[in-house]
């Protein structure tokens, strides 16, 4: 018999339709019809059921979260509680993320795309689905934001005055597309951004005996990459204030505007000859009024002015 995948009638929502489609990237369950129903005896029939029946049981591909003393989590670094969508990834993302690239599940970067997807994707419909606040309960957002893509799901959902559908497939499609394209960024954008990021930083001593001073091959975005890199390395942050490619400091954390090391002062808002004439380096182009970037004609100008600053 042809397996089929169960879930819930009624409102659907992104956890479940998400669900459906990374189980419907499968080869066990690839393209498997949905059926939504809240009848047992469809769902004890079920080859797979999500959101519903009320057990999470993996052997027999039982995904619910609804049922008393549940308290899954992605693993012990993760505080919220598994929706539909978190159990399926978890027991199938890796295959799932293995079928949309083409890469071999022994793939080593596999691991890290899958890892990465959660933390940016699908810990998202988990908290959404659970009820868990981004904010500390005594803040209220100033402004309402209906583009999530769990607000994108629930208006798809028929309204209360019109006729209920069981049409899940549209949903399936639009939480998926979402999906596919977040993996596709994270393998094929993010991991090649940490690996120039890594070569720079094994390389730093090469730049300057200091250390302190990291050249990137080619632009990329790094500021997360860095700060990941140096906790999995055990490299102290002071050991690295400034990047060069363009010339830039590097912040106290990834989303921070304070620099570990802001440009010298003296150098702040002076452009063009006038800041070649002031610190002894040709082809300087600027250096912000904040201090958090400048700019040189050459690259190696970019990096005497990462070296001069480190003394000023």
């Amino acid at each position: 018999m042809s397996p089929t995948i169960v879930t819930h009638s009624g409102t659907f929502h992104a956890d479940e339709t998400l669900a459906v489609f990374l189980l419907r990237q499968t080869s066990q369950f690839k393209d498997a019809p949905v059926t939504r129903t809240r009848d047992e005896a469809v769902i004890n029939a079920g080859s797979v059921v999500v959101d519903v029946g009320g057990t999470y049981e993996p052997s027999k591909h039982r995904y619910d979260h609804h049922q008393r003393g549940f308290e899954e989590t992605f693993d012990d670094k993760h505080s919220i509680k598994l929706s539909s969508a978190g159990l399926v990834y978890k027991h199938f993302g890796r295959e799932v993320i293995a079928n949309i690239l083409g890469w071999n599940l022994t793939d080593p970067r596999l691991e890290l795309v899958y890892q990465k997807t959660y933390d940016d994707f699908i810990e998202g419909f988990d908290g959404v689905d659970n009820g868990v606040s981004q904010y500390p309960a005594d803040l209220r957002p100033k402004y309402r934001d209906g583009t999530s893509i769990s607000s994108r799901v629930a208006k798809l959902n028929p309204w209360w005055n019109q006729e209920s559908s069981d049409a899940i497939l549209l949903e399936v499609s639009l939480t998926g597309t979402e999906f596919t394209e977040r993996v596709q960024y994270t393998a094929l954008a993010w991991l090649p951004a940490r690996e120039i990021v890594e070569t720079g930083l094994a390389n730093r001593h090469k730049v300057h005996p200091s250390g302190k001073i990291i050249a990137f091959d080619q632009f990329c975005p790094w500021k997360e990459h860095l700060h990941l890199l140096e906790q999995e390395h055990s490299i102290k942050d002071s050991d690295a204030p400034y990047t060069s490619f363009t010339l830039m400091t590097v912040p106290q954390s990834p989303e921070s505007f304070v620099s570990r090391k802001a440009l010298p002062d003296v150098w702040r808002g002076i452009r063009d000859q006038a800041l070649s004439d002031l610190s002894g380096i040709p082809g300087c182009i600027f250096v912000h009024a904040s201090g958090f970037i400048g700019g040189n004609s050459t690259r190696e100008g970019a990096l005497e002015m990462a070296v001069k600053a480190l003394d000023m």
